[in-house]
């Protein structure tokens, strides 16, 4: 009989901590009412970036990025990367602004789909009989969506796809997740600080203007990269299965802040395209943890 080791456990606390904050995110982003979404993105890339230069000057991680940096050329994906994680931040805090949590936590549902798919298409990965099932439900959901409700998903659809695309882009970087994550804001920052210096220079910035709001946005460094950390903290520790397993908890309290929290409306329609996905989810976990169980005996 197998016990837990102390590192499992905790592995299993860094990875709820991780997925608990980032599934409670929309009570947070909830707060910057009044300031546009992409002001707000802009200040995130801005403070992520700050935040973990600090970071990574503690934890003497500095040698991979110095490495990386010295090979402009080599950045592409890395600036893809940067490109795929800003349309996914900015998408998503537009709605939690416009109060579209329910597509969101859709998105979040579908995102291990459409990793499963770009999986296919893109690097021509084979797929079991019921991961091809579980992709064409899911296909099938938004479908539904699509014709029978009269509704374009687009938050869901991009927030899948700009996740599932920068999770395909990600696999050829060779940095590991918390100075990958530096050098893609880094490579944002210019733009971004850019377009801080536009806002201001004409008036329309809000970090200037009110001292609880200006904190609100530096803090938005902080709030990206601690769940990030706990997450990295999470993933050397405990199997592939067990991490995609937790992944569950930010869509699911983010379903649930929608309902409970900032009251958005579920008809049954809704309902119905949300259950799709839920039975694909289903049906390509069993599909995973079926696959690698001999794997998991034989260890």
């Amino acid at each position: 009989m197998k016990t837990t080791t102390p590192e499992a456990t905790k592995g299993v606390l860094y990875g709820l901590g991780a997925y608990t904050v980032w599934g409670c995110f929309p009570l947070y982003f909830a707060l910057f009412a009044g300031v546009p979404s992409y002001e707000v993105l802009i200040h995130r890339v801005i403070w992520s970036c700050v935040f973990l230069a600090v970071v990574v000057t503690l934890l003497k991680r500095w040698p991979p990025i110095r490495a990386a940096l010295a090979r402009p050329k080599k950045l592409g994906f890395v600036f893809g990367c940067a490109v795929f994680i800003a349309i996914n931040w900015g998408v998503y805090i537009y709605a939690v602004e416009t109060r579209h949590v329910l597509q969101a936590s859709l998105g979040y549902f579908l995102t291990p789909l459409v990793n499963v798919g770009l999986g296919m298409l893109v690097l021509r990965e084979t797929i079991t009989r019921l991961q091809v099932l579980a992709v064409a439900l899911a296909t099938l959901a938004i479908l539904y969506q699509l014709f029978l409700l009269g509704v374009v998903p687009w938050i869901t659809l991009v927030l899948a796809f700009s996740f599932g695309t920068y999770g395909l882009m990600r696999k050829q970087v060779a940095l590991d997740g918390l100075s990958g994550l530096f050098v893609e804001t880094l490579l944002l920052l210019p733009l971004s600080l850019l377009t801080l210096g536009v806002l201001s220079a004409a008036g329309a910035s809000h970090f200037g203007n009110d001292l609880p709001v200006a904190l609100l946005l530096i803090s938005s460094g902080i709030v990206t990269a601690i769940p990030l950390l706990a997450f990295a903290g999470a993933a050397r520790r405990l199997r592939l299965a067990t991490v995609g397993f937790l992944m569950y908890i930010n869509p699911t309290l983010q379903f649930l802040i929608a309902l409970f929290v900032f009251d958005e409306p579920l008809s049954g329609e809704k309902l119905l395209s949300f259950a799709m996905i839920w039975v694909a989810l289903g049906i390509y976990s069993w599909s995973a943890w079926r696959g690698r169980r001999p794997v998991v005996e034989a260890a």
